[in-house]
């Protein structure tokens, strides 16, 4: 009886200390997320064949999904992890805010996608389809409809993917930039992830439309990025 209290005392002794390390293992696991997302957004943006950027300044948020593996949709995983940014402001006109954490699942995803990492960037391009992203799950293609952006410098934003498309969607993989489909997939806030960066009472709502928010040190790469690229919304 004496063994079995103190072995039972041990394992409450021992368990906060495990649950502390997993949760700073966690936190550094949503650094990297941004930190890589801030390095995505920077080498696309620097190739002459990118996002155009008539449909850079009229997106309300980006979303960039760095280093997603195929392996991750087929073997127990079954989404990429990534980040949204949005503009502040009213009607969404003011300078780039903090990023909120946000997960891609399935769908045609895995299939897409080839056995080295891969690099999806989302435009979301109106009101409407940023409130659905902020407060629930979201089905590309049926919740929200998405098309395969189009690129190059001198893209024009009225074309027919633009006018219909909620989100553009693009993918790189082994150094190739492309519009793609991501129909079928969903896209859905990471809210467990939010309040690891955030606090307990964080959520992407809270992140996104809140402008007293403050970028994390690991974000600050990618808002000042597209601060940078687009400064201010062209409606």
């Amino acid at each position: 009886m004496k063994r079995c209290t103190a072995l039972m005392l041990g394992a409450l002794l021992i368990a906060p200390a495990g649950f502390a390390a997993g949760s700073d293992e966690n936190a550094k696991d949503e650094t990297k997320r941004l930190e890589n997302a801030g390095k995505v957004m920077e080498e696309i943006l620097n190739v002459p064949d990118d996002i155009p950027q008539d449909l850079l300044d009229k997106a309300r948020c980006v979303v960039v999904m760095p280093s997603v593996l195929k392996a991750a949709f087929i073997v127990g995983g079954s989404y990429g992890r990534g980040t949204m940014v949005c503009r502040t402001g009213k009607d969404f006109s003011g300078p780039w805010g903090a990023p909120a954490m946000y997960a891609l699942e399935g769908g045609s995803i895995g299939l897409q996608i080839g056995g080295e990492a891969t690099d999806f960037v989302i435009l979301v391009m109106n009101n409407r389809g940023m409130d659905s992203l902020l407060h629930s799950k979201v089905k590309l293609g049926a919740d929200a409809t998405v098309a395969a952006g189009p690129k190059g410098r001198t893209a024009s934003a009225d074309t027919d993917a633009y006018m219909r498309a909620e989100m553009l969607s693009y993918s790189r993989a082994r150094g190739v930039f492309a519009g793609i489909s991501l129909e079928g997939s969903t896209l859905r806030p990471d809210e467990d992830a939010n309040r690891r960066l955030y606090g307990k009472d964080a959520s992407a709502a809270k992140i996104v439309l809140e402008s007293k928010t403050e970028a994390p040190a690991a974000g600050e790469k990618l808002v000042h990025r597209l601060q940078k690229a687009s400064p201010q919304l062209k409606a």
